[in-house]
């Protein structure tokens, strides 16, 4: 099929000449060429930029939907909300779209809205520091060094693999790898393989390990809540209409929107709706697994969506599979080919118990354990204006303005940042918000003629603490668990707390009364009587 009729059918960028290559300055240097990445950077290009730079330390876009390439992955939001508003794809194969049409997708989108010469790949930042005096970020990459007016940081929250600190892991004789950087090379026919985790990648991969691997050890520490997913291929009727009408696509795009947000007030306190959806969740894990000490061992005791809500249709089917084993005990340490487990056998387990607990033995360790969401490692690489690091100021509370600016940092821009993260719908419907409000912020510096804009702390505090407010009463901050929407201060850093369309509203145009702002060195400040006051710097 063609590239026009995959993505359909927003008008292709104008053409464009390559960036200056490093050590030059260039006007915005975006950092990651996922989602976020791409998408801002195709935005600049309509509103007329040309003078930026994505850095990719991988050698390929893509992000996460490049590096979880693990079995069964797929993406658990509609295909219909999972891409770009202004790039509809008429060719989702299933309701929801598999990792590679999802990498293929992000591909095409590099080509049609010509990407390519605005490219770095295998080129990752290593540290940036602001320079107050020459109004700029100085960079250091893999590459060389360069200097940038504005740094958007578009890593995403799920580019940084979690792994746990378990003792003895240095001894354990076995192949162990996390389920983004899943090995293909290796052959699990005749393994027996160890799960830990069981979060949204692991009820994906499961599934297949069970058909391939000897024997699979979950070694689970809180059971989720799962919904049905209800995963169908998206009949060639829809899609041939969604290519030949695409308001059609956009209607149901819309529809798509409106029935997630529908589905919202039960995170935010709705008991009533609270309710439906737990007993919607006890029946499907009622229909799929008829042992009641398994069943008994998947229940949850927390409120559904304190932590992410699942889908699956496979997955507590391979869990009652014989060659599948659910340990719920908690790890005590590695040995060279066994997991022990704290004192006590799991119920229904068939490993042998030890003084020291229970011994799983196992040849392979695969790590369904997520992400580092509040504690991204691009903190320590960032300086800001008072010489501290993003990682220093945040002191493991990660917060933002809008979760997009962040006080002391000028000219800084976090795509997918604080409080951004939703439970409910397209994380990308929250980035094509910040999208907007970083080309108004750019917008506004040009016509002013403002060299830095840096968010006040006031204003960062004021909003965060709103944030925090209106988490009273929602199942995250009363639902009794702690997961990954909680920085290690038990602050819930990570999800948006209210309707998305409220986010959009904040994030619609640029509000420079809660910023400072500096003139631009060798020009006029541009200012007026009825205009935000901006500071002369110097």
């Amino acid at each position: 099929m063609s590239e026009s009729a995959e993505i359909s059918p927003a008008s292709p960028a104008s053409p464009v000449s390559p960036v200056s290559p490093p050590d030059r300055h260039v006007s915005v240097v975006i950092v990651g060429a996922g989602f976020a990445g791409l998408g801002t950077a195709i935005r600049l290009l309509q509103e007329g930029h040309r003078d930026l730079l994505i850095l990719e330390q991988a050698d390929e876009v893509g992000g996460t939907w490049r590096d979880n390439t693990y079995p069964g992955c797929a993406c658990d939001v509609p295909s219909r909300l999972y891409s770009f508003s202004f790039a509809p794809n008429p060719e989702w194969s299933r309701r929801y779209a598999p990792q590679r049409e999802i990498e293929q997708y992000l591909r095409r989108c590099v080509a049609r809205y010509g990407l390519r010469p605005y490219l770095r790949l295998g080129c990752a930042l290593e540290g940036a520091v602001w320079d107050a005096e020459r109004q700029r970020w100085e960079l250091r990459t893999g590459q060389g060094t360069l200097t940038a007016g504005s740094l958007v940081m578009a890593q995403g929250p799920l580019s940084e693999p979690a792994v746990p600190s378990l003792p003895g892991m240095d001894d354990f004789a076995g192949e162990a790898f996390h389920s983004a950087r899943w090995r293909h090379d290796l052959d699990l026919s005749d393994k027996r393989v160890g799960v830990i985790g069981t979060g949204a990648s692991a009820i994906q991969f499961v599934p297949h390990l069970r058909r391939t691997a000897r024997q699979v050890t979950v070694f689970q520490r809180t059971p989720p809540w799962i919904m049905p997913r209800h995963d169908r291929p998206v009949p060639e009727w829809r899609r041939r209409l969604f290519r030949l009408a695409p308001p059609a696509q956009r209607l149901a795009r819309g529809w798509e929107y409106a029935v997630r947000e529908a589905g919202l007030p039960a995170l935010l306190g709705n008991r009533t709706m609270a309710a439906m959806g737990r007993k919607e969740a006890l029946a499907h894990l009622h229909r799929q697994v008829a042992d009641p000490v398994l069943r008994a061992k998947l229940t949850p005791d927390y409120a559904l969506g304190c932590k992410r809500v699942l889908m699956s249709d496979d997955y507590y089917p391979a869990l009652g599979a014989p060659n599948v084993d659910v340990v719920t005990e908690r790890i005590a340490r590695i040995e060279k080919n066994t997991v022990l487990t704290a004192p006590g056998t799991a119920s229904g387990s068939a490993s042998p118990t030890t003084a020291d607990g229970a011994a799983h033995p196992v040849d392979v360790l695969i790590f369904g354990t997520g992400f580092r969401v509040t504690d991204t490692g691009y903190s320590q690489l960032l300086v800001g204006a008072d010489g501290r690091t993003l990682h220093d100021v945040w002191q493991g509370s990660p917060q933002a303005y809008l979760g997009t600016t962040v006080a002391g940092f000028p000219n800084l821009f976090l795509m997918a940042g604080p409080n951004t993260g939703i439970g409910h719908t397209s994380l990308i419907y929250m980035i094509e918000s910040q999208i907007d409000y970083l080309l108004d912020s750019l917008r506004f510096m040009r016509e002013r003629r403002i060299g830095a804009m840096d968010v006040r702390a006031d204003a960062q505090l004021a909003y965060n603490a709103g944030l925090q407010r209106r988490m009273a009463g929602t199942v995250w901050a009363a639902g009794g668990c702690a997961g990954w929407y909680q920085d290690r201060h038990g602050r819930i850093t990570a999800i948006w707390p209210e309707p998305t369309w409220r986010f959009r509203r904040r994030t619609r145009s640029f509000d420079p009364e809660r910023y400072t702002l500096t003139a631009a060195r060798g020009g006029p400040p541009g200012t007026a009587p009825d205009r935000p006051t901006v500071r002369t710097a110097g």
